[in-house]
């Protein structure tokens, strides 16, 4: 056998251990404290439509109502900042183009 043969299957032999031990090391199932699956999501729009339609509008005391909200679950939304809100705003605003602020989610 020439060197170089003898090269491409070690190559070959690395190059599926690495990526075995790449899967292994993937999460597989979705985390107990995740927050941006679609059930999580939606339980933060709810929150936040109940907190706007309470008539919070401005962003920061928005996100500070959503985190005093009874059905705020803290433990669960630990990572839960102005920017996840942000992103929330941002896809309710695009599911619903005839909004274009907080104000008009609040009076529509």
């Amino acid at each position: 056998m020439e060197i170089s043969t003898i090269m491409m299957i070690i190559f070959i032999i690395a190059l599926i251990v690495s990526m075995w031990k790449i899967y292994v090391f993937l999460p597989n199932e979705t985390l107990a404290d995740d927050d941006v699956n679609p059930k999580s999501t939606t339980e933060l729009e709810s929150i936040m439509l109940a907190c706007i339609h309470e008539g919070v509008t401005e962003r920061k005391a928005l996100f500070n109502a959503m985190k005093n909200h009874e059905l705020f679950d803290e433990k669960h939304y630990w990572r839960f900042n102005e920017n996840r809100l942000n992103h929330l705003i941002h896809d309710y605003l695009i599911k619903n183009p005839e909004l274009k602020t907080i104000e008009d989610i609040r009076l529509n």
